[in-house]
């Protein structure tokens, strides 16, 4: 879940209505400076499902122990923390699931989801706030993503459509962080982020090279990134969000009965240039 503070409750966002948003801004990306991902399919089907194994998790949410909604918030942006906030062993079985729910479809799109996913969980984040007993169970599944990742490699390879190029880790690279900028630009919606901020990697321009993109909240879920990644001078892409009243919980159930009770409302993020 990722939450946004408002008066008296929280905007509620379900994972894969997040991802639903990368991919609307993955579909949208490129023009006459930033290229087009290729080959198309398999990318956009890597980052608007890569938070699918959540739906479960999120349909029943939970609250940390202050009573908050547990999701990922504002204070979370530029960081992957709060640790001990979750139960690790149920939180890595949700990440193993959603990348194992793409390669049932497609092992080029799930690849991509598990380079996302390891990457959030070695160089992101923060092992502090994990209690030193269960380092070695993050531990054991980082290499069992890193086994997954050469067999979903090989079946990529493998694949009816696909060139020896669309395979090679360079091309995936891109792809990779092009999931991890689309994803980072629908978290940044999500919370209504206001400080300066990035879309994490610099992606391949028209013609060779690459180059970051900035962003900067210029009002309420508004913002202007720089250089430019859109053909639109602007664009407005709508997501459903969840109103729930109260900012702390007695209870999951508690929890749990309020957003079941809330309606889905659509939020807009806008962007230009």
């Amino acid at each position: 879940m990722i939450r946004l503070a408002t008066e008296g409750g929280w905007w509620l966002v379900t994972h894969p209505d997040h991802a639903r948003l990368a991919g609307a801004f993955a579909e949208r990306w490129g023009n006459a400076m930033f290229a087009r991902p290729e080959p198309r399919r398999q990318v956009m089907l890597g980052i608007r499902t890569h938070d699918d194994g959540w739906a479960a998790r999120d349909a029943a949410p939970q609250i940390t122990k202050q009573g908050l909604p547990s999701a990922f918030g504002v204070e979370l942006v530029g960081k992957y923390s709060a640790f001990e906030e979750i139960n690790l062993a149920d939180y890595l079985a949700v990440r193993e699931r959603a990348v194992a729910v793409v390669a049932e479809v497609d092992p080029y799109a799930a690849l991509l989801v598990s380079l996302h996913t390891y990457n959030l969980l070695t160089e992101r984040a923060d092992r502090s706030t994990i209690a030193a007993e269960q380092l070695p169970l993050l531990d054991a599944f980082l290499e069992r993503q890193r086994l997954f990742q050469k067999e979903l490699h090989v079946r990529a390879a493998a694949a009816d459509g696909v060139t020896s190029e669309d395979v090679s880790w360079s091309r995936i690279e891109e792809h990779f962080r092009l999931l991890q900028a689309t994803d980072n630009l629908s978290l940044l919606a999500c919370v209504d982020y206001r400080k300066p901020a990035s879309l994490l990697h610099a992606l391949p321009l028209v013609g060779g090279g690459t180059s970051a993109v900035t962003v900067e909240s210029i009002g309420e879920r508004r913002f202007r990134l720089s250089p430019y990644p859109f053909e639109e001078a602007e664009l407005t892409i709508g997501f459903p969000a969840r109103r729930v009243v109260g900012r702390s919980f007695g209870s999951v159930a508690e929890l749990q009965a309020v957003f079941a009770a809330a309606p889905v409302e659509e939020l807009t993020v806008t962007v230009c240039g």
